[in-house]
């Protein structure tokens, strides 16, 4: 690959690392439910609009705090795109990287050793990256759920009287009066839908690895022996897809079992954090 591609790739890179973390905040202030300052601004207004639905009695999010929910959603949704698009590059980077350092071999160890570190970098990244838009795609599909964390840490009176009624009637298998509250159903509901997205999204990607893995471990069949460090190229990267893979599968049964009973693992979350 051309420097000046390699160049424009790595400067894309660097690109969007800096605007995954500084433009979904700017990006989620677009649309309805905009106004929010910052994250303590976003803070202050779930906890206020979360005590306000909890009292209420009904089931439907209560429009100050669909705002919120709202904002949220777009602000994963930015976090997912960005992601998205800096794993695309970063693939096509760390790809021209160990091609390059299979071509090196015999022409110096400083080169090699270097090109080696970069591409060890740039696959921990595009990891990262993956890590990424896989939590922020399952933000978007439960976006309600990924705000509960900033409910828990709190010294508030009121919300934490609200919160210990949570934690009361989640012990009680059968609610208050034998029904649980409505706002505690929607709850549990869409948390019983955030593990469901993620067994979802954990089974497409150890999917997906598990076919690299074959295609990988194929190549390296294929490959002469004289060919030692592209063997050792694509024997590393089939064991690591598998790896991966069964870390995925590991995923996708934990949170298929939360999904499945989705209570206790929310008692659990409010007795003691994510």
């Amino acid at each position: 690959m051309p420097g000046r591609t390699l160049a424009m790739l790595t400067g894309l890179a660097v690109a969007l690392s800096a605007a995954f973390v500084v433009a979904p905040g700017f990006l989620a202030g677009i649309g309805p439910g905009r106004g929010f300052t910052g994250k303590r601004d976003l803070v202050e207004a779930l906890r206020t609009s979360f005590i306000g639905y909890w009292n209420s009695g009904d089931q439907d999010l209560s429009p100050s705090l669909e705002r919120v929910v709202d904002c949220w959603f777009r602000y994963h949704l930015a976090k997912a795109v960005i992601a998205a698009l800096l794993l695309i590059v970063l693939v096509a980077l760390g790809v021209s990287v160990w091609k390059a350092f299979v071509k090196t071999d015999g022409l110096g160890a400083g080169k090699s050793a270097a090109l080696a570190s970069t591409g060890v970098l740039v696959t921990m990244l595009a990891l990262f990256s993956l890590v990424a838009v896989m939590a922020n795609v399952q933000g978007m599909v439960a976006p309600y759920s990924s705000l509960l964390p900033m409910l828990t840490d709190t010294t508030d009176a009121q919300l934490t009287g609200t919160l210990d009624q949570i934690r009361r009637q989640l012990a009680d298998s059968s609610g208050t009066d034998g029904h649980a509250a409505p706002a505690l159903q929607l709850m549990t509901d869409d948390f019983a839908r955030y593990h469901v997205a993620m067994a979802v999204i954990a089974a497409i990607v150890a999917a997906t690895l598990i076919a690299l893995s074959a295609v990988l471990w194929r190549r390296f069949a294929r490959t002469e022996r004289s060919g030692k460090r592209t063997r050792r190229v694509l024997g590393s990267f089939g064991a690591l897809s598998a790896l991966l893979a069964l870390a995925g599968i590991v995923v996708a049964a934990a949170n298929t079992a939360t999904a499945a009973d989705p209570a206790p693992a929310l008692l659990d979350f409010f007795q003691n954090g994510w």
